[in-house]
C-alpha cells in the first residue's frame, strides 16, 4: 500500500510539472501577443504626435487599471472559484491588439491599450492562484513561478522580433509597417486560445483522476508581514522607470532605430527569463536554509539596489550605457515576476489568495501609475536628474521596509 501511495504521489508530481510547463506556454503565447505590442507602443504613439507626458500617463494608467482591477477580480475569484472563466475572458481580450493595426487615431489606440490591460486584470489572479495551489505541495513556489516566468519571458523575447522582422524587411518603420506588425499578432492570438482550451481539458482530467491538488483549509487572515511586504513593493515599483518612457527617449533623441529599440526590449525579456529560473530556485533554497516560510524574500534586496541604477543608465545618450541599463531592467523584472508573486502565495492562505494577489497588484499598479506619469512629465520638462533623485528616494524608502522584513524573517528563523 505504501509503495502504491508513493507511485501515486510520483505520478501526481510528474503531472503537476507538466501542468506548470503548460501554464508557462500559455503565458508565453500571451506574451508573444501583448509584449510585442508593448515594445513599440511608445514609439508608435510618438510617431502620431503624442507627448512624453501623455505616453507616461497612458502607460501608467494602463498598468494601474491592469493591477487595480485585480483586487475586484480576486475577491470574486475567492467567492466563486471560477478560475478558468476568468482565464478565458482575460486572454480573450487580446483580440484588441491586432485591431491596433487598423487605426491611426491615437485616441482609439489608447482605448485599445487600456482594454488589453483590463484583460490582464481578469487573467492574472486566476492564473497565479491556480499555479500556486497546484505547485505549492509538489515542486515549490519559487521553482514553479520561476519556470512559468522563464517561458513567459521567452514569449516576451520572441514577440518583439515580429516587429523587428517587419521593419527589417520593409527597410523602414513608418505607420504602415507598425500597422502590419500589429495585424500579424492575430496569428499567435488564435494559437493561444486553442492552446488554452487544451490546457483546461488537461487540468480537468488531472483533477478527476487525483482529486483537488490545491491546499485545503480555512480562509485565514492577511498577516502583518503581508502589509509590510506590500509597502516594500509599492515604493520599489514607484521608482521603476517604464519602458514606454525609455523607448520614447531613444526614439525622440534618435539614439537608436526602431528596429534596434525592439531588439533591445527583446533582449531584456530574454535576460528576465534566465534570471527568473535562477532566482526562483534561490527563493526556495533560502526558505529551506532559514527554516522560515518567508525566508525567500531575502533575495529581494537586489531589487531596490538595481532599480536605483535604471534611470541613470537607460536615460543616457550612450548606446552601450543604455544597453547595460536594459540588462539591469531584465534582472529587475525577473525578480518582480518570480519572487514577488511567490512571496504573496507564502504570505497568504490559499482561500485568500485572490484577495492577496488583488491587493498586492493594486498597490503595484498604483505605484506604476504614479511613477510613470510623474516620470513622463519630468522628462518633458527636461528634468532627467529629478527623475534619478525621485528613484533614489523611492528605493531608499523601499530599503527601509526591506530592513523591517529582514528583522522579522531572522526572528522567525531563530
Amino acid at each position: 500500500m505504501t509503495e502504491n501511495h508513493t507511485q501515486d504521489q510520483s505520478s501526481v508530481r510528474r503531472q503537476v510539472l507538466v501542468v506548470i510547463v503548460l501554464f508557462g506556454i500559455i503565458s508565453m503565447l500571451g506574451d508573444v501577443v501583448h509584449e510585442s505590442a508593448r515594445s513599440v507602443n511608445g514609439q508608435y504613439l510618438s510617431l502620431l504626435g503624442v507627448s512624453a507626458a501623455q505616453v507616461g500617463l497612458v502607460f501608467g494608467l494602463g498598468e494601474f487599471i491592469g493591477y487595480a482591477l485585480r483586487l475586484i477580480s480576486g475577491v470574486i475569484l475567492d467567492k466563486s472559484g471560477k478560475y478558468w472563466l476568468f482565464l478565458f475572458l482575460g486572454y480573450g481580450v487580446h483580440f484588441v491588439i491586432p485591431l491596433m493595426g487598423c487605426t491611426t487615431s491615437w485616441g482609439v489606440l489608447i482605448v485599445l491599450i487600456l482594454t488589453e490591460r483590463i484583460g490582464k486584470a481578469f487573467r492574472s489572479p486566476a492564473k497565479d492562484t491556480l499555479l500556486s495551489g497546484i505547485s505549492e505541495r509538489q515542486v515549490g513556489l519559487g521553482f514553479a513561478f520561476g519556470l512559468q516566468e522563464a517561458l513567459d519571458q521567452l514569449g516576451a523575447f520572441l514577440g518583439p522580433l515580429i516587429f523587428t522582422a517587419v521593419f527589417y524587411y520593409a527597410g523602414q518603420s513608418g505607420v504602415g509597417e507598425f500597422q502590419l506588425g500589429y495585424r500579424l499578432l492575430a496569428i499567435p492570438f488564435v494559437v493561444l486560445m486553442l492552446f488554452l482550451v487544451y490546457v483546461w481539458r488537461r487540468v480537468s482530467r488531472l483533477e478527476r483522476e487525483h482529486g483537488a491538488v490545491a491546499p485545503a483549509g480555512a480562509p485565514g487572515r492577511l498577516s502583518r508581514m503581508f502589509w509590510i511586504y506590500s509597502a516594500f513593493t509599492f515604493f520599489t515599483a514607484f521608482g521603476l522607470l517604464n519602458f514606454g518612457i525609455i523607448g520614447y527617449h531613444l526614439k525622440v533623441r534618435s539614439i537608436m532605430s526602431d528596429t534596434m529599440i525592439t531588439m533591445l526590449y527583446a533582449g531584456a525579456m530574454g535576460i528576465d527569463a534566465l534570471v527568473a529560473l535562477l532566482i526562483g530556485r534561490t527563493y526556495d533554497r533560502l526558505k529551506e536554509r532559514t527554516g522560515s516560510k518567508t525566508g525567500g524574500i531575502l533575495i529581494l534586496l537586489i531589487v531596490p539596489l538595481l532599480t536605483l541604477l535604471l534611470p541613470i543608465l537607460t536615460l543616457s545618450t550612450s548606446v552601450p550605457v543604455v544597453i547595460s541599463g536594459m540588462v539591469v531592467m531584465g534582472v529587475i523584472l525577473g525578480a518582480h515576476e518570480t519572487v514577488m508573486r511567490s512571496a504573496i502565495a507564502d504570505l497568504t492562505p490559499y482561500k485568500k489568495r485572490g484577495l492577496g494577489f488583488g491587493l498586492f497588484n493594486t498597490f503595484y499598479g498604483l505605484a506604476l501609475l504614479a511613477g510613470s506619469a510623474l516620470s513622463g512629465l519630468l522628462y518633458d520638462k527636461g528634468l532627467t536628474m529629478v527623475i534619478i533623485l525621485l528613484t533614489a528616494l523611492s528605493e531608499g524608502i523601499a530599503l527601509f521596509f526591506y530592513w523591517i522584513m529582514y528583522r522579522k524573517v531572522r526572528a522567525t528563523a531563530q
